[in-house]
């Protein structure tokens, strides 16, 4: 058998490695800027995320001050309540926030999304969203079973990811 040697086949031209090689570094080099500009962001909003949640917290105080002197404490119960559920849902989105931000300085520290973290995320985001529900009591039972579901799901998937982590060789870096 003769042995036909298409581009395919051929070794690489030396020159064309070499351009290959620096656009693959470019390319590297050019994602490691957005996501670093995408970590400031992140960062920023998180800061703005806490200043806006102490600023809240002082303002539903003030409110509920207020609302105690001019309409006493009866009167000032479902205020109260919903004063409450707004900060509970603004701290959980913080929370959120920050499981966000650890993603993508792992992403820029390993240069990959590792599923364990992206799990994660999704807890946090899951658990927000059944706690303001359950809290304002807007969950029904089908609400309930899914969101459990899918946080099984979620549990299942970051075990997983725990128990078998990626193989050094796989990684493109």
């Amino acid at each position: 058998m003769t042995e036909h040697h298409t581009p395919a086949n051929s070794p690489p031209n030396a020159s064309l490695s070499s351009a290959r090689l620096r656009v693959i570094r470019f390319q590297g080099r050019l994602l490691d800027g957005m996501i670093i500009t995408l970590i400031f962001i992140m960062l920023a909003t998180l800061l703005g995320a806490i200043a806006g949640l102490v600023f809240d917290y002082f303002a539903a105080i003030k409110l509920l001050i207020e609302a105690v002197q001019g309409m006493g404490t009866m009167a000032s119960h479902d205020l109260v309540k919903a004063t409450g559920q707004h900060l509970v849902s603004d701290v959980l989105s913080v929370f959120i926030l920050i499981e966000l931000f650890r993603s993508f300085t792992d992403y820029l520290e390993f240069h990959r999304i590792r599923l364990q973290v992206l799990a994660e995320v999704g807890f946090v985001f899951v658990l927000r969203e059944v706690f303001v529900g359950l809290y304002a009591q807007h969950l029904n039972w089908q609400d309930l079973l899914a969101l459990g579901l899918l946080l099984a799901i979620l549990g299942g998937t970051r075990v997983l990811a725990t128990r078998f982590p990626p193989r050094a060789h796989s990684s493109h870096r």
